[in-house]
């Protein structure tokens, strides 16, 4: 590499970046130094960061997220799944079923059969459920609807039936004043959320024919665990205070079901 004196040179031409257009002259109006801070800010944009961290500390935070970027879920990024603990679903009644156990479709309209499709098609490409072909025995189905917030519609089963005979297990919540005891003396706090937490999930092999579903495009089958469900919250707490239970201990996290917060005093070991 060599340099090149543009402003007093004559004849020669040079060209920026991927334009290969030819350039004779350069207006230094238009310089702009490279901002590292301004790059990581743009390519973690989906994200919300405090406006009153220094420039400094922004800069920190975003290059410690750009070094673990694997590890968080951005666009269409697959599915995870967690592995060694998968739930086992347990019945207060045994084969035969009770007949209310197989509950009819619930009747739809074209926009709510559009939005079902949708919803299900998404579920099929994460891997979360398939479908029942004709042959197989069908002994408990769910029926599905969708309900509609700030224009955003969701997926719901009604498990009313099925929660009715799911044997309760139990698991302490945090409690939220706790919570908030431990974060008073926090100067920084982060928080995540586990991004579709509970279908990351597994659901044994011998339970997933009672999380089936039904609507107007057959009978489908979950792989996953799936909100509504009774004991779904308790068994994704267990989880997340098993595999966080050493940061927990150590006085620097609080994990609320899928939220998991982050919180100490200096910055630095805040990042670590």
């Amino acid at each position: 590499m060599y340099g090149i004196d543009i402003y007093n040179s004559k004849n020669r031409n040079f060209t920026l970046g991927t334009n290969k257009q030819k350039k004779f002259s350069l207006d230094s109006y238009h310089i702009s130094t490279y901002d590292p801070l301004e790059e990581l800010l743009n390519e973690f944009r989906e994200g919300q960061f405090s406006t009153t961290l220094t420039s400094k500390q922004n800069l920190i935070l975003l290059m410690m997220l750009r070094k673990n970027r694997p590890e968080f879920s951005i666009g269409e990024k697959p599915l995870g799944k967690i592995r060694g603990h998968d739930i086992e679903l347990y019945l207060d009644v045994e084969r035969p079923y009770p007949p209310m156990l197989r509950r009819p479709l619930y009747p739809s309209g074209l926009e709510t059969r559009e939005e079902i499709e949708k919803h299900i098609n998404k579920l099929l490409e994460m891997d979360v459920i398939r479908n029942i072909v004709h042959n197989e025995i069908v002994e408990i189905t769910t029926p599905v609807l969708i309900t509609l917030k700030d224009g955003k519609s969701t997926l719901c089963g009604d498990f009313t039936a099925l929660n009715n005979y799911t044997k309760a297990e139990s698991y302490p919540i945090p409690m939220i004043p706790n919570a908030l005891d431990k974060l008073a003396k926090a100067k920084y706090i982060d928080k995540m959320y586990c991004m579709k937490g509970f279908h990351q999930k597994v659901v044994e092999p011998n339970s997933i024919h009672l999380i089936r579903i039904i609507f107007h495009m057959g009978i489908y089958e979950y792989s996953r665990r799936l909100f509504g469900t009774k004991n779904a919250p308790a068994h994704f707490q267990r989880m997340m205070a098993t595999i966080f239970q050493e940061e927990i201990l150590e006085g620097w996290m609080v994990v609320y079901i899928d939220h998991i917060i982050i919180y100490s005093e200096p910055c630095k070991e805040h990042v670590q």
